[in-house]
């Protein structure tokens, strides 16, 4: 048993990473190559999606909605993406200190890696804004639904890293210390060869995959609106970036703050933390909103007609006709029906017929009274 042990011990565990990339695909011109990245950042669209549409419907949200907003979201996203990640990392585009070595061609080159969150997010809310307008929705209530979604997104996404050998952190020993192939260009060049890296892309993965559990769990007991399930995802994805983000070696812009000097992403998080935090605490305390819907002011849908009044007025005199006798209604029909010109309604057909039952009655009244004048005894009658 111990040499099972000690031959266990002995044999090297880590995460390899893949040599596959992407795959080509023949054209008459060329050929059109499809990188492993741009994959992963299609099924997390996707999967994203996915989620989102179901609770959007459960919101009660109009059908088809959910795609005149993502028509909008989603490329505005990639592009606020792509232009925080070239501007918060400027050298390869734009040259050391914005000299004009860089190469500007790379700026569209999306396949190689390079989409930053938060301007993502950014530029993908504005897109979402525009959607929800045309739609005739409130934003905070597709951003709610969406916060679990988004996540799912993000932690299906990062895949894309471990297919481009990028974004890793420092080097480690533990087993689950992630391969780099020597020969990548994003190998660190002061390094031997063999070594392991944390694999970054995993944690925050693994971090993503647990928020959206998380998430979904809180909704549930709480149901928050008007934004507040956004802003507490803001706040737990930004928790997990500091440790995260302050795990990896790749170039970044380095600032200093209060003595401090850590990278750009480390502080982008923290002030969207601290912001989201506000947000949700100022918004927990306007309570639930009364109703709780998912349209703007104006935009709800029809609500059913009202039936013809004069279909329920006719309805109702039916209805208050009803206990007259059959036989005063029997005895009414004809005086109605010879009447060409009668366009009276049911009521006063009612009152036709009680009077011509008030005018039956009293000639019985004055025969009684002749038969008492003549002398005639009532024991007579009765016998008779």
């Amino acid at each position: 048993m111990q040499t099972v042990l000690h031959a266990a011990a002995m044999v090297p565990l880590s995460i390899p990473s893949p040599s596959w990339s992407g795959f080509d695909i023949p054209l008459p011109w060329g050929t059109l190559r499809i990188h492993a990245y741009a994959l992963c950042i299609l099924a997390g669209i996707i999967v994203g999606l996915w989620l989102t549409s179901a609770r959007w419907k459960q919101r009660g949200a109009p059908e088809g909605s959910l795609w005149d907003i993502a028509i909008w979201a989603i490329p505005f996203g990639i592009i606020g993406g792509r232009l925080y990640h070239v501007f918060s990392s400027p050298d390869a585009y734009f040259g050391p200190g914005f000299d004009g070595t860089g190469d500007l061609s790379l700026i569209p080159q999306i396949q190689r890696g390079g989409l930053g969150i938060w301007g993502a997010v950014v530029l993908g809310v504005v897109g979402a804004w525009i959607g929800c307008r045309r739609a005739g929705v409130r934003l905070t209530a597709f951003l709610d639904a969406a916060a679990p979604g988004l996540l799912l997104a993000q932690a299906i996404g990062r895949l894309g890293n471990w297919f481009n050998q990028e974004l890793f952190g420092a080097p480690t020993t533990l087993p689950w210390g992630l391969e780099i192939d020597p020969s990548n260009a994003n190998f660190p060049p002061d390094m031997a060869a063999g070594t392991l890296f944390h694999p970054t892309f995993l944690y925050e993965m693994l971090w993503n995959l647990a928020g959206v559990a998380l998430l979904l769990v809180l909704d549930k007991k709480f149901a928050f609106r008007w934004g507040r399930l956004f802003w507490l995802y803001a706040m737990y994805y930004t928790l997990g970036r500091v440790w995260i983000e302050a795990l990896r070696i790749d170039d970044a812009e380095q600032i200093t703050l209060f003595g401090i000097t850590t990278r750009l992403n480390v502080w982008t998080s923290i002030f969207v933390f601290i912001a989201a935090l506000v947000i949700f605490l100022l918004l927990a305390r306007r309570g639930r909103p009364v109703p709780d819907t998912p349209y703007l002011p104006g935009r709800e849908p029809e609500k059913e007609a009202v039936k013809d009044p004069a279909t329920v007025t006719s309805v109702t005199s039916h209805d208050v006709d009803a206990p007259v006798s059959d036989s005063g209604s029997r005895d009414n029909l004809p005086d109605n029906q010879s009447d060409p010109g009668n366009v009276d309604g049911p009521r006063d057909a009612s009152v036709k017929t009680v009077q011509d039952t008030t005018s039956t009655t009293e000639p019985s009244s004055d025969a009684t009274a002749a038969r008492k004048t003549s002398g005639s005894s009532p024991g007579a009658d009765d016998t008779k």
